[in-house]
C-alpha cells in the first residue's frame, strides 16, 4: 500500500473515531451521567462531576404510595370478626313445655378462649327474669348454633360468662389496654342477628375517664367498676357486648352501657379488666368479690385546686359522700362499712397500705380483696388521721 493510501485511512480512522466519541460523550453527559445523578445525588459533589452538574437539572423521581382504606381495615377485622357470636335467650312460658323466644333477647357477645368462653356485657335477660330460668345458645360466625351454660356474673364489673362445649374456637386477641390512649382509632364490631354477618363503624378513642363509675350514679359505689374508655361512635347501644379493636385487630375494650340522667351512656370496659375478670371466671373466684357499702367520690388534683380550705382538697383519695349530706344514704344500712364505723365526710387515703387514686380508685381496691378478708383503711377524718378496719 502507497504511503498516501496510509495516510488518508489513519485520517479517515480518526475522523471516525473522533465523530462517534464525540456522539457518544454527548448521549453520556446529557442522559447517562443525570440519570446516575439523580438516583446516587451524593456524586454530585465530587469534582469529576462538578462542571456537569453546573449545567444540569437533576429530576428526582417521587412515588406515591394510595391506601384503600376500606381494604385496610376489612384486614383488620377478618380475625376478630370471627370471635363476635350472637347470644340468644329462651325462657320458658308457664304452662308449656317448649321454651318461647323473648324479643330483644338477643345480645352481642365475644369468644375469649378456643375452649368456649364467652363475655358480654350486663345479661341479656329481661331485668324481672332469674337467670337460672332461661336457656341459653351462643351462635358463631360459621352459622353454627350451641347450647351456652351461665357460668358468672360479676357484679362489680357488669361483665357476664357463658361456655359452650368445644375446642378450637377462633377466640380474639386481647390488647394491653394501658397501652390504649385517647386519640387512636378503633373498630367497632358487633352482631347484626341476621345471616350470621356482623355489623362495623370506625371510630376514636376519645378519653380515658378514670372517674368514671358504671354504677350509673352521681357519685361512685364501692361495688362498680371504675375507670372506663369513651368513644366517638354515633350509634354505640348498636355495639353493647361486642369488642372495639385497634387496627392491629386486637380488643382494647367491651362496650358497655348505664343509664345516667335517665339516658343511655356508653362506654368500654378496657380489655385488662376482661382478661383478669375471666381468670377470676375460670378460677370460680368471682362470687367471693368483697363489698364495702358506701358510695363516694374520687379526690383528684382537679377538685383540689377548685376546692381549697374544705375536704375536696386533697388531690387523692375516696371521700365518702352523698348529695344529701347524710350518712345514711352514703352508706348502706347493715353493709360493712356501716359495721366498721365509716362516716360522711371520711376520707379512705389508702387500702392495706396501697394509696387509693385514679389509678387505684376505692372500687377496685376493694374488688381485689375477697368476702371474709380484713382489710384495713387509713381515714382521714375532722383533719386527723386514723385506721379504721373493715371486716368484708
Amino acid at each position: 500500500m502507497s504511503l498516501s493510501k496510509k495516510i488518508l485511512l489513519s485520517v479517515a480512522l480518526f475522523v471516525f473515531v473522533f465523530v462517534v466519541g464525540g456522539v457518544g460523550g454527548v448521549f453520556f453527559r446529557d442522559r447517562v451521567i443525570p440519570s446516575l445523578l439523580a438516583s446516587f445525588p451524593s456524586l454530585s459533589r465530587m469534582d469529576l462531576f462538578q462542571n456537569i452538574t453546573g449545567n444540569t437539572t437533576i429530576i428526582e423521581r417521587k412515588e406515591q404510595m394510595i391506601v384503600q382504606e376500606d381494604d385496610s381495615v376489612d384486614a383488620i377485622v377478618s380475625q376478630p370478626s370471627t370471635a363476635v357470636v350472637d347470644i340468644v335467650v329462651s325462657i320458658p312460658t308457664k304452662g308449656t313445655a317448649l321454651p318461647t323466644f323473648q324479643a330483644g333477647s338477643d345480645q352481642t357477645g365475644v369468644l375469649l378462649t378456643n375452649d368456649g368462653i364467652v363475655v358480654t356485657y350486663g345479661s341479656p335477660l329481661p331485668a324481672t327474669t332469674p337467670a337460672k330460668d332461661a336457656t341459653y345458645k351462643v351462635l358463631l360466625h360459621d352459622g353454627s348454633s350451641h347450647d351456652a351454660t351461665l357460668i358468672a356474673e360479676d357484679r362489680l364489673t357488669n361483665l357476664t360468662f357463658f361456655r359452650i362445649a368445644g375446642n378450637d374456637f377462633p377466640a380474639i386477641s386481647l390488647a394491653n389496654s394501658d397501652d390504649s390512649s385517647a386519640g387512636k382509632k378503633v373498630v367497632a364490631i358487633a352482631s347484626s342477628y341476621e345471616d350470621y354477618q356482623n355489623r362495623f363503624s370506625i371510630g376514636v378513642l376519645s378519653d380515658r375517664d378514670k372517674r368514671f363509675n358504671i354504677s350509673g350514679k352521681t357519685v361512685a359505689s364501692s361495688e362498680k367498676w371504675e375507670g372506663v374508655f369513651e368513644t366517638d361512635l354515633a350509634n354505640p347501644d348498636a355495639y353493647l357486648g361486642g369488642p372495639a379493636v385497634n387496627f392491629r385487630g386486637e380488643m382494647v375494650g367491651l362496650f358497655g352501657e348505664t343509664e345516667l340522667d335517665g339516658k343511655g351512656s356508653y362506654f368500654l370496659i378496657p380489655s385488662n379488666v376482661v382478661r383478669d375478670t375471666l381468670q377470676l371466671a375460670i378460677d370460680g373466684k368471682i362470687p367471693a368479690r368483697a363489698t364495702l357499702g358506701a358510695y363516694y367520690l374520687t379526690l383528684t388534683k382537679g377538685t383540689s385546686a377548685s376546692n381549697s380550705g374544705t375536704v375536696f382538697s386533697r388531690d387523692h383519695g375516696a371521700l365518702i359522700y352523698s348529695p344529701s349530706g347524710k350518712t345514711g344514704l352514703a352508706i348502706l344500712a347493715g353493709s360493712p362499712a356501716d359495721k366498721s364505723g365509716l362516716r360522711y365526710g371520711d376520707i379512705v387515703t389508702t387500702v392495706d397500705g396501697a394509696e387509693i387514686n385514679l389509678d387505684n380508685p376505692l372500687s377496685v381496691a376493694i374488688g381485689k380483696l375477697s368476702r371474709g378478708d380484713k382489710a384495713n383503711l387509713t381515714v382521714i377524718r375532722d383533719g386527723k388521721e386514723m385506721t379504721v378496719s373493715v371486716q368484708l
